[in-house]
Formats: structure tokens, sequence, C-alpha cells
């Protein structure tokens, strides 16, 4: 039997290279390899305020965004993370078995509370029960995953283990999957921090719905440094991100890469970047705009993968609920 994977994308900001580089593609691309549960976490997105109309329209866009990146449901369920309850459920209860130390040293939360001070939720703190809950419902084999979400697979690890241990074996212990390339994609303005769909800076991320125009002014832009050298090195973080760019889009190594771009400047190669990133997302644009030509047809996909993930989550939930004595 092939392996399980589970993954989710939550729908606040917009969607992005960053994701779809360092995740997405991915995603689409492992279909064949493993048996695939992608989710649309929406419950997650809301451990932090959302307007409710612009909730329920990112909620689509970023499944339509999904198929046209080349997810298909008919090889993959496809579904929004509230419209299967066990999902709250299950987080309940793991929250009964992971200790309070345990969420104290997530990273995420820290830097969220840091900046949010007396803002941040309850939900905010419990998001990695819930992303737990999400992981374990499915008996998933493995969570691709940027490296900065590792420590989430591993207290979803922590905790399938104390359960089993307390219990008897009862939950996979999912092992995370991280790709080689492109993995951790930068801001194009600050390229010291993971660019996100949520920064508000206009020149910080490039969108997956960019016009060509845009995507060639975001690019021209981008920070690099004061060299003229185009080289692979980690220590000079704009162009270096820049290069791993190009690389994910292209699939070219590194010495093919720097040998295009020898005695050229940033200009020539911010120039070749927006074209290839131009390129690389257009068909993707193409196809998201013939699925949103057609009205109701995504609500009709996740309706209808909600259908096949339902009986998974409810079996889980069971066996939970029985062996803790719920019920």
């Amino acid at each position: 039997m092939k392996k399980r994977v589970f993954s989710g994308i939550k729908p606040t900001g917009d969607i992005h290279i960053g994701n779809y580089l360092g995740a997405n593609r991915h995603w689409a691309a492992m279909q064949d390899d493993y048996d695939n549960i992608f989710c649309v976490v929406d419950l997650h997105a809301i451990t932090e305020p959302q307007d409710p109309a612009l909730l329920k329209g990112r909620i689509r866009e970023f499944a339509g965004l999904l198929m046209a990146i080349g997810i298909d449901p008919e090889r993959s369920i496809l579904f929004v993370q509230s419209h299967v309850h066990e999902h709250s459920e299950l987080a309940w209860i793991l929250n009964c078995f992971i200790p309070m130390g345990w969420m104290y040293r997530m990273t995420q939360f820290k830097e969220k509370a840091e900046q949010q001070r007396e803002q941040v939720s309850v939900g905010l703190f419990d998001y990695p029960s819930l992303m737990a809950a999400d992981i374990l419902l499915y008996r998933t084999d493995v969570v691709p995953v940027g490296e900065d979400q590792k420590q989430h697979v591993e207290l979803t690890r922590d905790v399938a283990q104390r359960f089993n241990n307390i219990y008897g074996e009862t939950f996979v212990l999912p092992e995370p999957l991280i790709p080689d390339v492109g993995a951790r994609i930068m801001g194009l303005d600050d390229p010291t921090k993971k660019m996100s769909g949520s920064e508000e800076g206009a020149g910080h991320a490039i969108n997956l719905l960019d016009s060509p125009d845009m995507i060639r002014s975001k690019i021209m832009k981008a920070t690099t440094d004061s060299k003229r050298d185009i080289l692979f090195d980690e220590s000079r973080p704009g162009i270096f991100n820049l290069l791993s760019i190009y690389q994910t889009f292209t699939g070219e190594d590194n010495k093919q890469i720097e040998s295009r771009f020898e005695g050229k400047g940033y200009s020539d190669f911010k120039k070749a970047l927006a074209e290839v990133a131009i390129e690389g997302l257009r068909p993707l644009q193409e196809r998201y705009k013939e699925l949103t030509g057609e009205p109701g047809r995504i609500d009709s996909i996740l309706a209808k993968g909600a259908e096949k993930a339902r009986p998974l989550a409810e079996k889980m939930l069971a066996e939970v609920q029985k062996k803790v004595g719920l019920g």
C-alpha cells in the first residue's frame, strides 16, 4: 500500500511563489507516489482576526489555486477543514494529553506572541494541537512541510507516542518531508525573512495571480547587495534567494546558472528571472481562470472531497473516543 500524505494550507494573505516552489508544486508532483489528502485549513485561519467575507472568498481561491497547480480531485482528496468536524473534536482530546511546557516551546507562537502581546488568542497558542489532529486523524505517514513547520510535526509525533504509550497502538507516527531545493524562499524586500503572504510590503512577495508587469516590477526592485558576481553564496542573502528562485523554476544546477550569468550584472539577471517566473506561472494562471469561470465548480469539488475524508476521520475519532472512555 502507498504511504499516506496529509498537508494543509491556511487561507490567509495570498498564495505566493514561496508556497508554490517550497510546497504546493511538490504536492502535485507526488500524487502518484502517495495516497494524498490535502486540506484548506480554515480553522487555523481564525486563530487571528479575519474579515468573514474575505475569508470565505480566500477558501475558494486557495482551493482553486491548488487545483490550478495540479492537485487532481480524482487522485487526491481535497476538502475544507471545517467541513469535517472531527478535526476540532480530536484537537480537544489531544489538548488533554499535551503538556503546557511542550506548547510554550513552539517557536512560531513565541514569535507571534512577542509581536501581539495581550491580543494573542488561546487558539493561536493551541494551534499545534489542531495541526496534530489534522495529521493524526488520517493515519498520516508523511507530512510535506517547510523547515519552519518541522517542529509542529515533531510535536505531533510526541503526542502520538504519548497517547500510544498510555492506550496502546493507536496513531501512526508521521515523518516530515522537506524538499532539498527551494524549501525556504525568502522575501524579495528582506531576504533574511521567509516570504509571507501576510506581509504588507508591496514588493515582499510574488503572488501566484500577479500580472507579468507586476512580477517584473517586484523582481527589479528586489534587494541584492553592492557586489556584481552572480554566485550561490549564502553569505549574500539577496542574490542567493533570487538564484534559488531561478533554480527552482528552471531545475538547472548551480554551475549551469552561474555560467549563464558570468560577467553579467544584476539587472540582466533580474530581467531573466522575471521572464522565468512569468512563464513558470502562466499555465497555472490560465487553469485558475478556467476553473473560476464555471460557477459552483469549486464548491462542488470541495463538497465531494469532504464526503471522501469524513469516513476516514469518523473511524479514527471513534477509536480514540473508545480508548479514552468517551461516548
